[in-house]
Formats: structure tokens, C-alpha cells, sequence
């Protein structure tokens, strides 16, 4: 797959302090690329770096093949986490004044506004001024402006802080369209759920380093680890409880379930197949409940991030 964004080696430091240590990511067009890490890992430092905000010390970013130029702001639209709108000034009027510095002419900015405001059922704020909404209100409005001049990369800083589900979700359908429309997204966020399910790739960076990179999917399947959730109902329970313990790495789990029966994660050996311990369990008992314990991009990340201290 192509790559709009291209990071080598990218290196920064401020001071005594190394922010970025050698960092390197491939951003593949018409994806939604998650950069995580905790507070103060890097990320911010490296979306800076890719806004040209600040420079790196070391290495070089590409932008659709070419090597990041001042011109290439205009192809970038940023959503930062610390929000950046006047709040004494009037919604339409700093939307209009914002989008005509991405390059955006008068009549076509107030074209575009048009459609976002009514897309986003927010016509009624045009006269308002800023200070005068509520924190998810402005978000909408900070939305709008970083998404208008349709650029080749978005990059979303906690996009959705502030928001409450419902238009978190709305948020989230939004960006998800514009990139089944074009757009490349960098998108950035502690909420691993949010991460489930928009990231088709992802990298972790952790102090400084980058500990992890790739497709999401392909993840997952690195950190599998032979592990299911197993419901069993057998009239001696602790006799099977002890056959199991000899034979697996067994703990108890809860699930919901309409059942009464034996509740377990079983771990099986990297020898044994799925069917092998469904037929062993059949000897012991009436399967209820078998499910591969798929890892989520929280595990995931709390694993990586443990390994890396």
C-alpha cells in the first residue's frame, strides 16, 4: 500500500530532555493510523514535528513522496488536543477568517460552512461568540475548521474530549467518511475502544521510542497467546477443576451467561489446537460457552508499555 506520510529516523530533544529517540513511521494513504502512547511518550512532539511547528534534530518527513516543505501546510489539517479558537470572536466570522488561511477563497469558505454547519446541525451558532458555547460545542466548531479546506492529512489530537457519546459517535462517523473519501488520518487518543473501532494501523511510542508498529490485526495475532474463555457444566466440578489444573494454565473468569456452570480462562499449550482441548473438555462435561480471548488494543498497550519500563 502507498504511504502518504513517510517519517525517518526523526530524532528531538529539548535539552537534556530526548522527546524523540530515532522514531520512524509509514502512514499508508486512505487509512486511519492510531498513535498512541501515555502522557508525555512523544506523540505530541512528533505531530508537531509533522505540522512543522517545531523541526527535528535529526531525520526527515515525506509528504506524498516529497520531502516536508513550508507549502505542505496547506495539505495538513490538525486538530490539536489543546484547542486554539478566539473566544470573544463570533463562530462565523472566525470560521470564515480560519478557513481563508488555509486558502480558502470568501465564497468558497462560506460554501463549505454552509454545508458543515447544516451537516452538523450547528447553523444556529453562526452569530455566537465562542465563550458563549459549552466545551463540545466549540469542539464541533474546531472540527469543522480543521477539516474544511479537505486536506490529504488530518491528524486528531483527543478529537473527542468534551464530547458526550452521542456526538463523540457522530464525530467519529465524520471522520471515518472522509477517509472513505480520500483522507489519510492520524489520529491520536487514550481511548483504546475509540482505537478498536477506527484504527486499521497503529504505532505505540513509549518514552521516547517507538516499541510497536503495524496493522492492527496483524497485532493482535503477535500477541494471541492460546487463551479461551470456557463454560462447563459437569456433575463433579472440583474433580474437573483439578484434571484441568494439571493439564492447563487455568484461572477463574466471569461471564455472562444463562447458565450454572464452571467458569474459566484456559491457556492452552502452543502444541495443542482448538480441537484438541474442545474434544478434551467434551470428556469432562457439556460445553456452554467457548470463546477465543482475542487481545484488545488496551492489553496491547499496557503489555507493550510493561515491557518497555
Amino acid at each position: 500500500m502507498e504511504n502518504l506520510l513517510v517519517v525517518n529516523s526523526v530524532s528531538k530533544s529539548f535539552g537534556p530532555h530526548k522527546a524523540l529517540n530515532d522514531v520512524s513511521i509509514s502512514v499508508p494513504k486512505g487509512s486511519v493510523f492510531g498513535l498512541l502512547g501515555p502522557n508525555g511518550a512523544g506523540k505530541t512532539t512528533l505531530i508537531r514535528i509533522i505540522n512543522q511547528i517545531t523541526m527535528p534534530d535529526s531525520g526527515e518527513v515525506f509528504l506524498d513522496g516529497e520531502k516536508l516543505k513550508p507549502e505542505h501546510i496547506q495539505h495538513i489539517g490538525y486538530l490539536p488536543e489543546e484547542r486554539g479558537l478566539y473566544k470573544s470572536m463570533k463562530v462565523g466570522e472566525q470560521a470564515l477568517y480560519l478557513a481563508q488561511l488555509k486558502g480558502l477563497s470568501h465564497n468558497e469558505a462560506k460554501e463549505r460552512l454552509k454545508y458543515w454547519f447544516d451537516r452538523l446541525d450547528i447553523g444556529d451558532w453562526w452569530n455566537k461568540k465562542i465563550q458563549e458555547l459549552s466545551k463540545g460545542m466549540a469542539q464541533k466548531i474546531q472540527f469543522v475548521v480543521t477539516v474544511l479546506h479537505q486536506p490529504k492529512l488530518l491528524i486528531f489530537d483527543e478529537p473527542f474530549s468534551g464530547f458526550d457519546p452521542i456526538n463523540a459517535n457522530l464525530i467519529k462517523d465524520e471522520i471515518l467518511k472522509l477517509r472513505d473519501h480520500g483522507a489519510t488520518v492520524i489520529f491520536s487518543t487514550h481511548r483504546m475502544e475509540s482505537v478498536e473501532e477506527m484504527c486499521d494501523h497503529i504505532a505505540l511510542i513509549n518514552k521516547s521510542n517507538k516499541i510497536l508498529d503495524g496493522k492492527l490485526i496483524d497485532i493482535k495475532r503477535e500477541y494471541q497467546a492460546n487463551t479461551f474463555d470456557v463454560g462447563l457444566q459437569t456433575d463433579n466440578e472440583a474433580a474437573v477443576t483439578a484434571a484441568l489444573q494439571e493439564k492447563y494454565e487455568i484461572t477463574p473468569t466471569k461471564f455472562k451467561s444463562i447458565n450454572d456452570e464452571l467458569q474459566y480462562r484456559v491457556k492452552i499449550p502452543e502444541t495443542s489446537t482448538a480441537n484438541d482441548f474442545i474434544n478434551y473438555l467434551t470428556s469432562k462435561g457439556q460445553i456452554t460457552h467457548f470463546v477465543e480471548v482475542i487481545p484488545s488494543a488496551n492489553d496491547i498497550f499496557i503489555e507493550a508499555v510493561n515491557k518497555n519500563q
